[in-house]
Protein backbone atom coordinates (compact mmCIF):
# COMPACT_ATOMS: atom_id res chain seq x y z
CA UNK A 1 0.00 0.00 0.00
CA UNK A 2 2.89 2.21 0.15
CA UNK A 3 4.46 4.10 -3.11
CA UNK A 4 8.61 5.01 -3.63
CA UNK A 5 8.19 8.83 -2.76
CA UNK A 6 7.33 7.63 0.71
CA UNK A 7 10.13 6.22 1.64
CA UNK A 8 12.41 9.68 -0.01
CA UNK A 9 10.24 11.73 2.38
CA UNK A 10 12.09 13.74 4.35
CA UNK A 11 11.13 15.04 7.97
CA UNK A 12 11.40 17.87 9.88
CA UNK A 13 14.85 16.44 11.24
CA UNK A 14 16.12 15.97 7.26
CA UNK A 15 15.39 12.19 7.57
CA UNK A 16 13.69 10.24 4.92
CA UNK A 17 11.30 7.06 5.60
CA UNK A 18 13.93 4.51 4.30
CA UNK A 19 16.48 5.84 7.06
CA UNK A 20 14.23 5.51 9.71
CA UNK A 21 12.78 1.82 8.57
CA UNK A 22 15.98 0.42 8.27
CA UNK A 23 17.03 1.93 11.24
CA UNK A 24 14.33 0.09 13.05
CA UNK A 25 14.91 -3.07 11.61
CA UNK A 26 18.53 -3.18 12.73
CA UNK A 27 17.48 -1.94 16.35
CA UNK A 28 14.27 -4.91 16.57
CA UNK A 29 17.18 -7.51 15.17
CA UNK A 30 19.82 -6.30 18.12
CA UNK A 31 16.78 -6.11 20.69
CA UNK A 32 15.39 -9.88 19.78
CA UNK A 33 19.16 -11.30 19.51
CA UNK A 34 19.93 -9.79 22.92
CA UNK A 35 16.24 -10.69 24.43
CA UNK A 36 16.36 -7.82 26.03
CA UNK A 37 12.68 -6.49 24.81
CA UNK A 38 9.86 -7.70 22.52
CA UNK A 39 8.77 -5.78 19.94
CA UNK A 40 4.90 -6.49 20.63
CA UNK A 41 5.45 -5.69 24.57
CA UNK A 42 5.29 -9.41 26.31
CA UNK A 43 5.19 -9.70 29.58
CA UNK A 44 8.24 -9.77 30.33
CA UNK A 45 9.01 -6.11 27.92
CA UNK A 46 9.14 -3.17 29.84
CA UNK A 47 8.41 -1.09 26.35
CA UNK A 48 7.37 -1.62 23.03
CA UNK A 49 9.58 -0.32 20.35
CA UNK A 50 7.27 1.80 17.89
CA UNK A 51 7.60 1.20 14.41
CA UNK A 52 8.37 4.42 12.28
CA UNK A 53 5.41 5.88 11.01
CA UNK A 54 4.59 6.06 6.88
CA UNK A 55 4.59 9.51 5.61
CA UNK A 56 2.08 10.94 3.41
CA UNK A 57 3.07 12.10 0.16
CA UNK A 58 1.97 12.14 -3.28
CA UNK A 59 3.56 10.00 -5.98
CA UNK A 60 6.11 10.90 -7.81
CA UNK A 61 5.49 12.10 -11.25
CA UNK A 62 6.19 9.65 -14.28
CA UNK A 63 9.29 11.50 -15.34
CA UNK A 64 10.94 11.68 -12.03
CA UNK A 65 10.32 8.05 -11.14
CA UNK A 66 11.82 6.81 -14.32
CA UNK A 67 14.73 9.48 -13.90
CA UNK A 68 15.52 7.82 -10.40
CA UNK A 69 15.56 4.31 -11.47
CA UNK A 70 18.33 5.30 -14.32
CA UNK A 71 20.17 7.24 -11.69
CA UNK A 72 20.51 4.28 -9.24
CA UNK A 73 20.12 1.25 -11.21
CA UNK A 74 21.31 2.49 -14.67
CA UNK A 75 18.39 1.09 -16.84
CA UNK A 76 14.90 2.09 -17.09
CA UNK A 77 12.49 -0.18 -15.20
CA UNK A 78 8.70 0.77 -15.07
CA UNK A 79 8.79 2.25 -19.03
CA UNK A 80 10.47 4.76 -21.06
CA UNK A 81 10.55 8.17 -20.87
CA UNK A 82 9.33 7.87 -24.71
CA UNK A 83 6.30 5.49 -24.04
CA UNK A 84 3.88 8.23 -24.33
CA UNK A 85 5.33 9.23 -27.73
CA UNK A 86 5.14 6.53 -29.63
CA UNK A 87 2.79 7.75 -32.55
CA UNK A 88 5.38 10.44 -33.18
CA UNK A 89 8.22 8.79 -33.62
CA UNK A 90 6.25 5.59 -35.16
CA UNK A 91 4.87 8.61 -37.97
CA UNK A 92 7.62 10.96 -38.24
CA UNK A 93 10.66 9.69 -36.95
CA UNK A 94 13.15 7.70 -40.11
CA UNK A 95 15.71 6.95 -37.50
CA UNK A 96 16.96 5.39 -34.78
CA UNK A 97 20.18 7.58 -32.95
CA UNK A 98 22.00 4.01 -32.97
CA UNK A 99 22.63 4.64 -36.47
CA UNK A 100 24.82 7.69 -35.87
CA UNK A 101 27.58 5.43 -35.25
CA UNK A 102 28.28 5.14 -38.67
CA UNK A 103 27.65 8.61 -40.41
CA UNK A 104 29.99 7.68 -43.32
CA UNK A 105 27.12 5.40 -44.66
CA UNK A 106 23.95 8.87 -44.12
CA UNK A 107 25.92 11.16 -46.46
CA UNK A 108 23.34 13.74 -47.97
CA UNK A 109 20.99 11.90 -45.89
CA UNK A 110 17.53 13.63 -44.46
CA UNK A 111 17.13 12.24 -40.74
CA UNK A 112 14.51 12.64 -38.41
CA UNK A 113 14.35 11.23 -34.62
CA UNK A 114 13.08 11.88 -31.39
CA UNK A 115 14.23 11.33 -27.92
CA UNK A 116 14.71 12.66 -24.33
CA UNK A 117 17.38 15.35 -23.76
CA UNK A 118 19.85 13.05 -20.54
CA UNK A 119 22.63 15.71 -20.76
CA UNK A 120 23.24 19.47 -21.64
CA UNK A 121 26.16 21.80 -21.44
CA UNK A 122 25.79 25.38 -23.08
CA UNK A 123 29.06 26.97 -23.29
CA UNK A 124 31.18 30.06 -24.31
CA UNK A 125 33.71 29.79 -26.88
CA UNK A 126 37.33 31.84 -26.63
CA UNK A 127 36.01 34.50 -29.11
CA UNK A 128 33.24 34.36 -27.13
CA UNK A 129 30.13 32.82 -29.00
CA UNK A 130 27.91 30.27 -27.07
CA UNK A 131 27.49 26.54 -28.36
CA UNK A 132 26.33 23.49 -26.63
CA UNK A 133 26.87 19.85 -25.88
CA UNK A 134 24.01 17.54 -25.41
CA UNK A 135 22.99 14.15 -25.07
CA UNK A 136 19.72 12.72 -26.29
CA UNK A 137 18.78 9.22 -25.88
CA UNK A 138 16.21 6.74 -27.65
CA UNK A 139 15.07 3.51 -27.51
CA UNK A 140 17.96 2.00 -29.54
CA UNK A 141 21.10 4.44 -28.29
CA UNK A 142 22.00 7.78 -26.72
CA UNK A 143 24.77 10.11 -28.99
CA UNK A 144 26.27 13.38 -28.23
CA UNK A 145 25.56 16.35 -30.01
CA UNK A 146 27.60 19.57 -30.66
CA UNK A 147 25.58 22.34 -31.77
CA UNK A 148 27.16 25.38 -33.04
CA UNK A 149 26.76 29.13 -34.24
CA UNK A 150 23.80 30.29 -35.93
CA UNK A 151 22.35 26.64 -34.95
CA UNK A 152 23.63 26.96 -31.62
CA UNK A 153 20.98 30.69 -31.53
CA UNK A 154 18.40 29.50 -33.18
CA UNK A 155 17.62 26.10 -31.05
CA UNK A 156 19.24 26.91 -27.63
CA UNK A 157 15.92 27.41 -25.86
CA UNK A 158 14.61 23.70 -26.87
CA UNK A 159 18.47 22.44 -25.02
CA UNK A 160 16.96 21.66 -21.41
CA UNK A 161 17.59 18.69 -19.14
CA UNK A 162 14.83 15.54 -20.00
CA UNK A 163 13.07 17.69 -22.39
CA UNK A 164 11.55 15.77 -25.31
CA UNK A 165 12.91 16.97 -29.23
CA UNK A 166 12.10 16.17 -32.47
CA UNK A 167 15.24 16.57 -34.21
CA UNK A 168 15.88 16.77 -38.17
CA UNK A 169 19.29 16.85 -39.12
CA UNK A 170 21.39 16.14 -42.55
CA UNK A 171 24.87 14.65 -42.63
CA UNK A 172 26.78 16.36 -44.81
CA UNK A 173 30.66 16.32 -45.82
CA UNK A 174 32.74 19.91 -46.62
CA UNK A 175 35.48 20.51 -49.13
CA UNK A 176 37.70 19.02 -46.58
CA UNK A 177 36.33 15.67 -46.29
CA UNK A 178 35.12 16.54 -42.65
CA UNK A 179 31.50 14.86 -41.83
CA UNK A 180 29.77 16.61 -39.95
CA UNK A 181 25.68 17.03 -39.09
CA UNK A 182 23.60 20.15 -39.95
CA UNK A 183 20.51 20.64 -38.00
CA UNK A 184 17.57 21.22 -40.29
CA UNK A 185 15.15 21.85 -37.03
CA UNK A 186 14.41 20.81 -33.35
CA UNK A 187 11.31 20.99 -31.80
CA UNK A 188 8.89 19.87 -28.99
CA UNK A 189 8.06 16.22 -29.37
CA UNK A 190 5.43 16.90 -27.60
CA UNK A 191 4.44 19.52 -30.59
CA UNK A 192 5.10 17.06 -33.84
CA UNK A 193 1.75 15.45 -34.24
CA UNK A 194 0.06 18.92 -34.38
CA UNK A 195 2.87 20.96 -36.32
CA UNK A 196 3.94 17.71 -38.83
CA UNK A 197 0.46 15.77 -39.26
CA UNK A 198 -1.79 16.19 -42.11
CA UNK A 199 -3.91 13.27 -42.70
CA UNK A 200 -5.78 10.54 -40.56
CA UNK A 201 -7.06 7.51 -42.60
CA UNK A 202 -9.08 5.11 -40.66
CA UNK A 203 -9.00 1.66 -42.15
CA UNK A 204 -11.95 -0.77 -41.50
CA UNK A 205 -13.26 -4.19 -43.33
CA UNK A 206 -16.56 -4.42 -45.27
CA UNK A 207 -17.43 -6.86 -43.29
CA UNK A 208 -16.97 -4.95 -40.12
CA UNK A 209 -19.19 -1.99 -41.00
CA UNK A 210 -22.35 -1.60 -38.81
CA UNK A 211 -24.36 0.90 -37.97
CA UNK A 212 -23.26 1.15 -34.47
CA UNK A 213 -19.64 1.11 -36.46
CA UNK A 214 -20.88 4.30 -38.09
CA UNK A 215 -22.36 6.06 -35.45
CA UNK A 216 -19.42 5.56 -32.63
CA UNK A 217 -17.08 7.20 -36.23
CA UNK A 218 -19.65 9.81 -36.36
CA UNK A 219 -19.27 10.59 -32.68
CA UNK A 220 -15.43 10.46 -32.64
CA UNK A 221 -15.36 13.19 -35.27
CA UNK A 222 -17.37 15.36 -33.62
CA UNK A 223 -15.62 14.86 -30.57
CA UNK A 224 -12.45 15.69 -32.19
CA UNK A 225 -12.95 18.77 -35.02
CA UNK A 226 -10.17 20.38 -36.70
CA UNK A 227 -8.37 21.37 -39.76
CA UNK A 228 -6.64 17.98 -40.60
CA UNK A 229 -7.80 15.94 -43.66
CA UNK A 230 -9.86 12.74 -42.70
CA UNK A 231 -9.73 9.61 -45.22
CA UNK A 232 -11.52 6.72 -44.91
CA UNK A 233 -10.99 3.41 -46.35
CA UNK A 234 -13.23 0.16 -46.69
CA UNK A 235 -11.81 -2.80 -47.57
CA UNK A 236 -12.76 -6.72 -48.47
CA UNK A 237 -9.86 -9.09 -48.51
CA UNK A 238 -10.88 -12.05 -50.40
CA UNK A 239 -11.85 -9.99 -53.70
CA UNK A 240 -9.13 -7.39 -52.64
CA UNK A 241 -10.83 -4.55 -52.98
CA UNK A 242 -10.47 -1.08 -51.87
CA UNK A 243 -12.64 1.58 -51.35
CA UNK A 244 -10.93 5.21 -50.74
CA UNK A 245 -12.95 8.05 -49.59
CA UNK A 246 -11.89 11.18 -48.62
CA UNK A 247 -13.84 13.52 -46.16
CA UNK A 248 -14.94 16.55 -47.98
CA UNK A 249 -16.94 18.08 -45.29
CA UNK A 250 -15.63 16.79 -41.61
CA UNK A 251 -11.93 17.28 -40.45
CA UNK A 252 -10.09 16.39 -36.86
CA UNK A 253 -7.97 17.50 -34.38
CA UNK A 254 -4.44 15.22 -34.48
CA UNK A 255 -3.83 14.26 -31.32
CA UNK A 256 -2.96 11.67 -28.90
CA UNK A 257 -6.31 11.83 -27.56
CA UNK A 258 -8.07 10.95 -30.57
CA UNK A 259 -5.86 8.05 -31.76
CA UNK A 260 -6.14 6.74 -28.28
CA UNK A 261 -9.68 6.36 -28.90
CA UNK A 262 -9.06 4.91 -32.23
CA UNK A 263 -6.67 2.22 -30.57
CA UNK A 264 -9.31 1.37 -28.30
CA UNK A 265 -11.89 0.67 -30.14
CA UNK A 266 -9.37 -1.71 -32.48
CA UNK A 267 -10.15 0.27 -35.75
CA UNK A 268 -6.52 0.70 -38.01
CA UNK A 269 -5.25 3.88 -38.98
CA UNK A 270 -2.49 5.97 -39.92
CA UNK A 271 -0.81 9.70 -39.74
CA UNK A 272 0.74 11.70 -42.18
Amino acid sequence: GTHRAQYFEVDQRDKTFIDKAIRFGSRYQEDANSEQMSLFGGENSEFVLPEPEIPFTKEWPVMEKLSKEKEVVGIYISGHPLDDYKNEIKYFCNAQLKVLQNQKELINKDLSFGGIVTNVEHRVSKNGKGWALFSVEDYSDSFEFRIFGEDYLRFRHFLMLNAFLYIKLKIVEDWQKNIRIRFQNISMLQDVLESQSKRLTIHFEVSKVTRELIKELAEIIKKYKGKKELDIVVFELKEQLKLYMPSRKYKVAISNELLKEIKEKKWNFTVK
